[in-house]
């Protein structure tokens, strides 16, 4: 709701404030994993508003500071907060987090070992195609694990009465 990027840029420096001594990892997260998005989205506007002639720096401005604003203030949650103790009231919702969680650090897992055994098999840095590749071959192997476990889950939380009540082949 708010559409001015400088109470963007505030509230920006003040979640950065609020995350003490962690600011500078937020902020290296926040950015790293907004910066795809936000040139893709950049790049685009900045192409469509030349073409018709309503460029805006307020409106370019605003739409990176509020992903990054909002990409920060995930980062201080995750920081902060204990999921696990907020799904308590829930031990099924509890339950289901404790699941995408453990397949998360599994797969991240996965990744590391892509990783490593790229950077041991390499002599020097790799060119832009085989590191493309290497990307290409962890993908893969992330979405068939990712695959697999979903099925033997799926299947063990079935045997455990989990969908209790809905016949369907989820």
């Amino acid at each position: 709701m708010i559409h001015r990027p400088a109470i963007l840029a505030a509230a920006l420096a003040a979640v950065l404030a609020a995350a003490g001594n962690k600011r500078r990892e937020i902020l290296r997260r926040a950015a790293f994993s907004v910066v795809f998005f936000n040139s893709v989205v950049s790049a685009a506007y900045l192409a469509a508003s030349m073409l018709g002639g309503n460029f805006s720096w307020e409106y370019l401005a605003l739409v990176n500071v509020r992903v990054l604003l909002l990409a920060c203030l995930a980062f201080l949650f995750m920081a902060r907060a204990n999921i696990f103790k907020a799904l308590s009231f829930a031990p099924a919702l509890a339950y289901l987090f404790a699941l995408a969680y453990s397949q998360s650090m599994a797969l991240l897992g996965l990744l590391e070992d892509f990783a490593a055994a790229a950077k041991s098999r390499s002599i020097g840095r790799a060119s832009l195609g085989r590191r493309y590749r290497l990307a290409a071959a962890a993908g893969a192997a992330v979405l068939d694990k990712a695959m697999h476990n979903s099925e033997e889950l799926s299947l063990a939380m079935r045997s455990r009465g989990f969908f209790e009540g809905n016949d369907s082949d989820v």
